[in-house]
């Protein structure tokens, strides 16, 4: 049996009951990119923007990262709405006191990935996304091993012509927006190695 990992460090103590529910949620179905691993990565530019005193409400914040991806199958519309009541159930029972509604609309955001402007989110919500986001400037090998296992978890749902093509499309949308990420605090530290992954992953697709 794999041991759980211990829960991240945050604003929030979160007790095992719940840390055990979320670390089951994250591993069914199992998932390549989309697992509890995903949530410590985020966690790490949550952290990043934690010690520049940015989030406003860190609270709701960090809830929102533990949860965003809880509930995933690949190619379904509905993840991040089931994802984000998961959130309020949970929140409810173990964080009354944390702002569930605000959790909520953080984790519902994320099914917009790549459509919204800086306009479209506000200061925090621009953070949180971006957190989710940061992969995309990653190192090169970092990178690369995201790519590979996105394509993994929608082996055998979605053929691989098809995956190809509308990744590359996705990818592209990305590539063609003014800026990648929404808050000045990613756009400076990712944007530049962010469109050399997309320029590369793009051209490999073809």
């Amino acid at each position: 049996m794999t041991a759980i990992p211990e829960p991240p460090a945050g604003p929030v103590v979160v007790p095992p009951p719940q840390w055990a529910a979320l670390v089951d949620a994250y591993a069914s179905p199992p998932r390549a990119y989309h697992n509890i691993q995903h949530v410590f990565a985020v966690m790490q530019h949550f952290d990043a923007v934690a010690a520049q005193d940015l989030w406003r409400d860190p609270a709701a914040a960090f809830m929102a990262v533990l949860y965003h991806d809880a509930i995933y199958e690949p190619g379904a519309s509905d993840n991040e709405a089931r994802s984000a009541e998961l959130a309020r159930e949970h929140l409810q029972r173990w964080h009354p006191g944390v702002d569930a509604a605000r959790v909520v609309q953080l984790i519902e955001l994320t099914a917009r990935h790549g459509q919204l402007s800086a306009q479209d989110a506000d200061d925090e919500a621009a953070l949180f996304l971006d957190c989710d986001m940061a992969i995309l400037g990653a190192d090169a090998a970092s990178f690369s091993a995201y790519d590979r296992a996105i394509a993994a978890e929608y082996r055998g749902i979605v053929p691989p012509w098809l995956f190809r093509l509308n990744r590359r499309r996705f990818l592209k949308s990305l590539q063609g927006r003014e800026r990648i990420f929404l808050s000045d605090f990613f756009h400076e530290q990712l944007d530049a190695s962010a469109r050399v992954n997309l320029r590369r992953a793009i051209t490999e697709k073809r």
